[in-house]
């Protein structure tokens, strides 16, 4: 990844990452509730028999906009996000040596991954907070208690304040995040590199061959996100108290009351989405930066 200023980062990263939102949240909201459904009594069947059935419950239930619940919130978190993102890659890169001919080693680009993984925890953890109790909200009987993002938030601080409450869940989303953020840049460099012609350079790459390289990023970064994300969102949408040690509390709990597998809840519509999501997310960028250094080259 080429240096670049901090204001095209900013916006060029922020326009990939509501290219991922919008590409993505469908599957994402289904994800979500397939990993926090409730555990079915002996003998009774569970809410969701999988990825097609809850996504057809939802759409029969709340129309095919029940599918986006929750969208406002990532959406307003992943220009910053985004931003914080690429130039957490950017600066891990910095602060490291390439070779001699200017490429950086595997480990190297994985190390400025798991940074900007860091970097975005403390926009993220609040959005995935807001995200995951409206995402599972519907899903339960009686009214629903939030009317919206900015209504969730002032519930969630009044009761539980900014720490104990819009920051639940952040030692699980760094858990999730600053692993898979190294696996994501790595994967996108590497493939970058791999399919560039011999005549070209990776920032010349066709829309095709960014589409397949942000892909291929985004379903090894699911690949390791997968299991501590099950864990996040069981964590985030818990009642108060239920984990009283966190994320300590949650996996001894989740594997002796589900199984192992139970980690993996949720992994379908995660890997079907994982693709077009961060193709999408790439492009924008790519396309983004291409404008940008086009219309603002002194910028």
């Amino acid at each position: 990844m080429s240096e670049i200023s901090p204001a095209k980062n900013f916006l060029a990263g922020g326009f990939g990452g509501v290219c991922l939102v919008v590409a993505g949240h469908p599957l994402d909201t289904i994800k979500v509730r397939l990993q926090t459904q409730p555990t079915p009594a002996p003998g009774a069947a569970p809410l969701y028999a999988g990825t097609w059935d809850c996504a057809k419950k939802t759409v029969t239930k709340e129309g095919f906009f029940g599918l986006y619940k929750g969208m406002f919130a990532p959406i307003l978190g992943v220009t910053p996000m985004y931003a914080t993102c690429f130039l957490g890659f950017s600066i891990g890169k910095k602060l490291q040596t390439p070779d001699k001919d200017g490429i950086y080693r595997f480990d190297q680009l994985f190390k400025a991954g798991m940074l900007a993984g860091v970097f975005t925890t403390t926009i993220m953890a609040p959005g995935e907070r807001i995200k995951c109790l409206l995402q599972i909200q519907a899903a339960s009987a009686g009214k629903a208690k939030y009317a919206g993002p900015l209504d969730c938030a002032k519930q969630i601080y009044r009761e539980s304040g900014l720490f104990r409450g819009l920051y639940k869940g952040t030692a699980a989303t760094l858990l999730r995040d600053v692993p898979a953020s190294g696996m994501y840049f790595m994967v996108y460099e590497w493939l970058k590199i791999s399919i560039t012609p011999a005549d070209k350079n990776p920032g010349d790459l066709s829309p095709l061959r960014v589409l397949f390289a942000g892909g291929m990023a985004g379903v090894l970064n699911w690949v390791v996100a997968i299991a501590p994300d099950t864990l996040k969102s069981r964590l985030q949408t818990a009642p108060e108290g239920t984990y009283p040690r966190g994320i300590r509390d949650v996996f001894p709990r989740l594997i002796k009351n589900e199984g192992f597998f139970a980690l993996f809840k949720g992994i379908t519509p995660v890997m079907i989405r994982a693709f077009p999501a961060n193709a999408a997310c790439f492009l924008g960028y790519e396309l983004a930066m291409k404008f940008l250094n086009w219309a603002t080259p002194s910028l």
